[in-house]
């Protein structure tokens, strides 16, 4: 793992940044960290099937979050550096974790992979993911006591 960011890092976080700005790109971040709010497998389940019309959202999205978190564990940018700067990965992946068995099991035995290794390698990658947990629970109880 690349521990010491240099200006290559630098200059792929700021492409990547660049590549979250295209239309139908930020369009669909939108879709995946707003409006995708699973509480159950069925949730899942539906909008992994293709003609689901938030699919194509989950598919770009996390694609994207998986190739630049791949960098990561790969060693080709400075992991805790992209953790720092790019939660939003995080945040999807922390929506699915209670379902991610099943999505391997059901369909794709790779799926959040590297978005995985970010959380279990970086400490930023923990913080996020232990945040965006407590925010969620917060969410589910507040909405249980309505």
């Amino acid at each position: 793992m690349k521990t010491t960011p240099d200006h290559h890092d630098a200059e792929l976080i700021l492409k990547l940044y660049d590549l979250r700005r295209e239309a139908v790109m930020r369009a669909n971040r939108v879709v995946m960290t707003r409006e995708f709010m699973p509480k159950s497998w069925e949730d899942v389940e539906a909008i992994m099937t293709p003609d689901h019309p938030n699919n194509a959202a989950l598919r770009q999205v996390c694609t994207y979050w998986e190739m630049a978190y791949g960098f990561a564990r790969h060693g080709v940018i400075c992991a805790e550096l992209l953790a720092e700067s790019a939660g939003e990965g995080i945040l999807i992946y922390t929506k699915v974790h209670p379902f991610l068995a099943r999505i391997r099991e059901n369909y794709v035995p790779t799926a959040f992979k590297n978005t995985e290794w970010i959380v279990e390698n970086t400490s930023a990658g923990k913080r996020y993911f232990e945040y965006f947990q407590a925010r969620f629970e917060k969410a589910r109880l507040a909405a249980a006591a309505k």
